[in-house]
C-alpha cells in the first residue's frame, strides 16, 4: 500500500473552529463539566479549557498547524507545532489527521506517521501511537477507542470502534471493535 502525498492528507483534516468546537465539548465531557453549551459561550469554554488544560491548548496548536498547512502558510504551522511540544509535551505529526471530538488526558503524547483517528479518541498520557522502522504507514484509529496510560500502538494497525488499549500495552497486531487489549504484546483480554 503506497502512502498518500501530504497534500492529499491535508485536505482531509477538518475545519478548524468545527474541529475545536468538537474537541471543547468532548473535553468538557470527560472533564465532567457542563459540555452541552451554547454558541456564545463556546469561545468562552475554549478560551479557560486552553488555560486551565495544556493538552487543549496543544489541540488548538494542532487544528491551526494542520489548517494553515492547507492553505499553504509557511512557517507559523512549525512555530505551533514547536509550542505544542515545549508547552505541552504533544508532538502530532504533520501526515496525522484527527476528526473532530478527541480527549487528551494530559501531554507527553506523540502522535505520527500516515495516521487516521476517528472522533471519541481519549488519551492518557505518556502515549505513542506510530510507525515501525522503514513504514510511514500508521495506525488507523477508529472513533470511541480509549488508550491507557503508557499505551504504544506501532504500526499499519487498525483499532476497531469502541476497543480499549491497556495502560503500557503495546498493539502491534489489529484490535477488533470492541475489544479490551493489554500486555507486552497486546493480546485481548476476556
Amino acid at each position: 500500500m503506497s502512502n498518500p502525498s501530504l497534500r492529499d492528507v491535508q485536505k482531509g483534516h477538518p475545519r478548524f473552529f468545527h474541529a475545536v468546537a468538537a474537541d471543547a465539548r468532548v473535553t468538557l465531557a470527560y472533564r465532567a463539566e457542563n459540555f452541552e453549551i451554547r454558541r456564545s459561550s463556546l469561545f468562552l469554554q475554549i478560551f479557560r479549557l486552553s488555560w486551565v488544560s495544556d493538552a487543549f491548548l496543544a489541540q488548538i496548536f494542532y487544528r491551526a498547524k494542520a489548517r494553515l498547512q492547507y492553505f499553504r502558510i509557511p512557517i507559523i504551522p512549525t512555530i505551533l507545532h514547536r509550542l505544542a511540544m515545549m508547552h505541552s509535551q504533544v508532538c502530532i505529526g504533520n501526515p496525522v489527521v484527527i476528526e473532530p471530538g478527541i480527549y487528551i488526558a494530559h501531554g507527553q503524547v506523540v502522535i505520527d506517521g500516515f495516521t487516521k483517528i476517528g472522533s471519541g479518541l481519549v488519551i492518557f498520557p505518556w502515549v505513542t501511537i506510530g510507525l515501525k522502522a522503514g513504514n510511514f504507514q500508521g495506525p488507523m484509529i477508529e472513533s470511541n477507542v480509549h488508550i491507557g496510560t503508557g499505551a504504544k500502538v506501532i504500526g499499519a494497525v487498525t483499532i476497531g470502534k469502541g476497543a480499549i488499549v491497556g495502560a503500557n500495552a503495546v498493539v502491534i497486531k489489529d484490535v477488533a471493535a470492541l475489544q479490551t487489549v493489554a500486555g507486552i504484546p497486546a493480546t485481548p483480554i476476556d
